[in-house]
């Protein structure tokens, strides 16, 4: 195993990955900012390293800081997280050049999948069912008009280098797409460097399920069963679980196996996420790959009794995958919900001052955290506070235990969306396995208009 490795990131993910270095004997060094020379991770880092000011562009997304601080540190591999630069194939790819080991995909794979017009081509070429959609970027709104009016109404205009919804909307007639096309395209020119777009043909009140897979470097792969993801706002989400709760065994094989083909035909390594849309008669359609580990891989853990972080960190090393297809089952049920410093009525982030952070104990329930109860939520980052996850033998008792949980937690200082979380999980649909990805427009957002 590695001796040292530097973690390129921060937050709850950056301590995530500390604690299993440490029960691995595994040397950490953490890169931080001026805004989070405070922060837990930092302190959990057996060396950390101040890299700029809290601005991203002076910090984290500083390849040649961080690249500075591996070698100078004697880091031997560097683990992304997520978010910041673990999609980034440039990030990758110098890693690479400076002789240190990359924990992800290589660099031509996570360039390849990071353009989402790329990306579906390669996914039909491996035949796993795609949503129709244009085979190139859209050069102008009159053709992006054409190309709707041949799909039919609605469809969906994305960025082909987008994430977490940026660049992404449904659109329903001529005059939307007009005024979505430039829009969007400037939102993606401005977040990721490129604003084309391409359409695909709206599968409307879907659900969002998404395979994990792992491969290592030796033509062994496995899939880790689904999560169900489609508790959703602004198109970014706040409630996961494992397994689905409607998912049959015949669809979840087939899923697994799509995702191996996609894993074969790209010759992926390390771990990463295949993320579907289905719909009613749970017809699958490929949607994106994540190049990375998730931020609700937790419930995937918990339902295999898997150390996403470890199996990583091994097939990083050079280690076979000791897992196999069929020794894996799916033990119990697993709720995650991500805690956000933000207005439960706007989902605005709301930083400021903690004053009193309390996280409730009791079986079942494993916490994932990015600050102290005296912490400064600040504006320049992801507004996560943590995430709390529960886990029961049947989905009944996770969401006893969540449930519980939830109620217990306290926030003070700032606005949390800890109310809207309980709504959430204690809604009737929700226990009914209801959730689908416009849960939050059908049954949140009305309750907010009756206050």
């Amino acid at each position: 195993m590695f001796n040292k490795i530097l973690i390129a990131n921060r937050g709850e993910i950056a301590a995530r990955v500390i604690r299993t270095c440490q029960r691995l004997n595994v040397k950490t060094v953490a890169v931080y900012s001026e805004a989070d020379q405070h922060a837990p991770y930092v302190e959990m880092a057996d060396e950390s390293y101040l890299i700029g000011k809290p601005r991203v562009n002076e910090s984290y997304l500083n390849i040649e800081k961080i690249l500075k601080v591996a070698e100078e540190s004697g880091a031997e591999a560097i683990h992304p997280g997520y978010g910041l630069l673990s999609e980034n194939a440039e990030f990758a790819r110098k890693v690479e050049e400076a002789g240190i080991v990359f924990i992800g995909p290589d660099a031509g794979v996570i360039a390849q999948m990071g353009d989402k017009i790329a990306a579906r081509n390669e996914m039909k070429r491996a035949g796993v069912p795609i949503i129709p959609g244009t085979e190139e970027a859209i050069a102008s709104v009159e053709e992006a008009q054409s190309v709707a009016q041949s799909f039919g109404y609605p469809v969906m205009l994305k960025a082909t280098a987008g994430g977490g919804g940026i660049g992404m909307q449904a659109v329903y007639n001529d005059e939307e797409l007009e005024k979505a096309f430039e829009g969007n395209s400037k939102r993606a020119k401005a977040f990721f460097g490129n604003g084309e777009m391409f359409i695909e043909k709206l599968i409307e009140n879907p659900r969002h399920i998404e395979i994990q897979v792992l491969a290592d470097h030796h033509g062994n792969a496995v899939y880790l069963f689904e999560r169900e993801c489609s508790i959703q706002r602004r198109h970014q989400k706040v409630v996961e679980e494992a397994p689905s709760p409607v998912l049959s065994e015949k669809t979840r094989q087939e899923m697994g196996e799509s995702a191996m083909k996609a894993v074969q035909t790209l010759g992926y390594k390390n771990a990463g996420t295949i993320e579907f849309l289905v719909d009613d008669e749970e017809n699958y359609y490929f949607l994106e790959m994540n190049t990375r580990l998730q931020v609700e891989h937790p419930v995937t853990e918990e339902i295999t009794g898997t150390d996403l972080v470890e199996q990583q960190l091994k097939v990083a090393f050079g280690e076979k995958l000791t897992l196999k297809q069929n020794d894996l089952t799916i033990q119990g049920h697993a709720i995650e919900v991500r805690i956000y410093a933000e207005d439960p009525n706007t989902f605005y982030p709301s930083p400021g001052q903690l004053t009193k952070l309390v996280l409730p104990e009791g079986e079942g329930i494993r916490h994932e955290v990015a600050v102290k109860g005296d912490s400064q939520v600040t504006p320049f980052y992801d507004p996560m506070i943590a995430k709390l996850i529960a886990y029961g033998e049947t989905r009944e008792e996770a969401i006893e235990r969540l449930t519980k949980a939830i109620h217990e937690y306290e926030i003070e200082g700032i606005k949390s969306n800890l109310t809207m979380l309980k709504r959430i999980i204690t809604h009737d649909k929700f226990k009914e396995g209801e959730t689908k990805t416009t849960f939050i427009q059908d049954y949140y957002l009305p309750t907010l208009t009756n206050q």
